[in-house]
């Protein structure tokens, strides 16, 4: 072969055939452990959930399991074809004098600190009377017989501890959840 500044297409070609033909033969004796890895050392393993109790096994007709299911699906109507009212959200916080001037008490301005939630939900040609309210621990279900809304609570609430006020001026209804913490004996002192 002839040593050229750059190499030739042949020269290209001859090399690699040389080199398949290597790489081939390699493959041939070595065929029983090429596909071995770091992981097939040591005995064969089990099967994650064979054997263990706490683990229940799957029903292959499963789509879901019970822990990808959002708490509350129960309640989600796909049938009715009633509207969603227009609603907001607001975290509320108790804020005293020495909270704001002096800062004894560990509270700030984060949610964490927040004591109660009040949701506020437009009810447009909407009475008092005709409104079911139905709060659960991170569920709030409310019917009318123009409007629907089934809100998922973004935070656990005390459902007996709330109260509800209806402003017919504004068609406006004000539902006030007490939030329940886990760690409230931490953030309120």
């Amino acid at each position: 072969m002839e040593y050229c500044g750059v190499s030739s297409v042949q020269n290209l070609e001859a090399l690699s055939a040389l080199l398949s033909t290597q790489q081939e033969e390699e493959e041939d004796e070595d065929s029983a452990c090429a596909h071995l890895g770091p992981g097939h050392i040591g005995p064969p393993s089990k099967k994650e959930n064979e054997g263990n109790p706490w683990i229940p096994p799957k029903n292959s007709k499963d789509i879901w399991s019970e822990d990808e299911v959002s708490e509350g699906s129960q309640y989600d109507d796909v049938i009715d074809s009633r509207p969603q009212p227009e609603y907001e959200i607001i975290l509320k916080q108790s804020v005293g004098t020495e909270d704001l001037f002096l800062g004894l008490s560990r509270k700030d301005p984060s949610s964490m600190c927040c004591e109660a939630m009040l949701v506020k939900i437009k009810l447009p040609d909407t009475k008092a009377t005709e409104v079911v309210l139905d709060v659960k621990e991170k569920f709030l279900d409310l019917r009318t017989p123009k409007y629907k809304l089934g809100l998922h609570l973004p935070h656990p609430v005390h459902s007996q501890e709330g109260k509800a006020q209806f402003f017919s001026e504004r068609e406006e209804l004000e539902v006030t959840l007490l939030m329940k913490r886990p760690l409230d004996f931490i953030n309120m002192q």
